[in-house]
Order: structure tokens, then C-alpha cells, then sequence
């Protein structure tokens, strides 16, 4: 694992940056493979960073979008990363419908959803042997809690090692999560952090020993390169 700690002086910075390196990996993914799969994060860090996105000037037709969770409501309900992500983005690109690959959420339940998403990415990515299928890009945030994607602290979804997608829990409330091990798979997986509240949380993730169920973030180790990019506030105590 190749890792990189940046801390930016502010959020616009911090969304710069990422758009940068984004960039930068579809180029290079579509120079070598000829698209671009990137796995998208909810929540409202990333939200101007999609907004950065949809002023390029790219191949839309070679680039595939994922998402690594997802809240269990219908796509048009105000909680769905979906929602946001379309509205931010994709709504405003000439992206083919048929590259923009949401979570079903209208199954009868949240564990025949998880497992239809699993199966149309080992479709879309002609995966059946042991080997979980590496997307280019992994975007992740982290909340104050350590969590990421739908990986909440001691939850049953920090124990599946052997799928790609799961049912993750947050207070009750059901969401579709990759697993840790298909993130960990990724060519790339990108941290945003920020704001003052994540400094504990980061703490813990970063100090050499801590237990890996209460911090999920930690479970984080791809094949490929590990960005974790943090504004001044996050950052601060991680700044030597």
C-alpha cells in the first residue's frame, strides 16, 4: 500500500486537490484500460467536488460511476447519495444512462439489494473467481465516529470478508456498503476529511495501535494507493 497524507488550508482547497487527482487517475485509467470506474461517497463534503466535476470537459462515455453506500430510501428521497450525486453532477453531463450504475434500493429487502448490486458489478466487471474486481477510484469520507461508507462501529457489515457488498446499520436504519476487502481492492482509494470534529477520529485511525471495530476507517488498506486528503481543520494535529 502506497500512502499519502495531505493537508489543504481549506475546504475549497481541499475539493482542488481532489479534482485534481481524479483527473489524473481518469487519464491514466483511460489511456491504459479505455474507462474510468470510480465508486462515489455521500454526505456533504464531496457534494462541491461533483459540482467541480460537472464543468469538465471529458470522455463521459468512458467513464462508469459506482456507489460505495448507500441509504436504503428510494432514489428521489432528500437522503439518497444518488439524489445529490445527479443533481451536483450527473444531471448536468452528457453521461450515458447506461454508465451511471446506482444501488437498487426498491427491493423487497435491504439484503436482496445488496446482493444485486454484487452481482451486476461482477457482471460489469466479468468477475467469478476468487479475485474481488479493482475500480479505479474509491472515494471515501470518514465521519466523527471513524466510520466509512456504510462501516459503522461494531457492526456485523466490519465482519464480511468474502463479498463485495453487504447491509450496513446505522442506528437501526439499513444501507448498502461495499465490504471492506472489495475497497481494499481498488487501484486508488480517496480520503476527504474535514472539519474540527474528525481530529479524534483521525487520531485513532492513525495511531499505530487502536482496534480496528471501533475505528472502521483503519480496516481502509487498498492493493493501491491510499490518498487521505484533509482540510487545515481536520489536519491540524496530523501537521508536522
Amino acid at each position: 500500500m502506497n500512502k499519502t497524507v495531505e493537508v489543504l488550508p481549506d475546504q475549497p482547497a481541499l475539493v482542488a486537490r481532489a479534482l485534481e487527482l481524479i483527473l489524473s487517475k481518469l487519464k491514466t485509467a483511460i489511456e491504459q484500460r479505455g474507462r474510468f470506474t470510480i465508486a462515489l461517497s455521500g454526505g456533504s463534503t464531496p457534494k462541491p467536488l461533483y459540482e467541480a466535476i460537472a464543468t469538465q470537459k471529458l470522455p463521459w462515455d468512458k467513464i462508469h460511476i459506482f456507489w460505495g453506500d448507500e441509504r436504503y430510501v428510494p432514489p428521489d428521497h432528500p437522503d439518497s447519495n444518488e439524489l445529490m450525486t445527479r443533481r451536483a453532477w450527473l444531471d448536468r453531463v452528457d453521461i450515458p444512462a447506461a454508465n451511471i450504475h446506482p444501488v437498487p434500493t426498491l427491493e423487497a429487502n435491504p439484503e436482496l439489494a445488496a446482493a444485486k448490486y454484487e452481482q451486476h458489478l461482477k457482471e460489469f466487471f466479468n468477475s467469478s473467481g476468487v479475485e474481488f474486481p479493482a475500480l479505479d477510484v474509491v472515494l471515501l469520507g470518514m465521519g466523527d465516529d471513524a466510520h466509512t461508507a456504510s462501516l459503522f462501529p461494531h457492526t456485523e457489515a466490519l465482519k464480511i470478508r468474502d463479498r463485495l457488498v453487504t447491509v450496513g446499520n446505522k442506528d437501526g436504519n439499513p444501507r448498502i456498503s461495499f465490504t471492506y476487502p472489495f475497497i481494499n481492492s481498488a487501484r486508488s482509494v480517496i480520503f476527504l476529511v474535514a472539519g474540527a470534529n474528525k481530529r479524534p477520529a483521525l487520531a485513532q485511525v492513525f495511531a499505530p495501535v487502536a482496534d480496528d471495530f471501533t475505528y472502521p476507517s483503519r480496516l481502509i488498506k487498498p492493493q493501491g494507493e491510499l490518498w487521505w486528503l484533509l482540510d487545515a481543520a481536520a489536519g491540524l494535529e496530523l501537521q508536522h
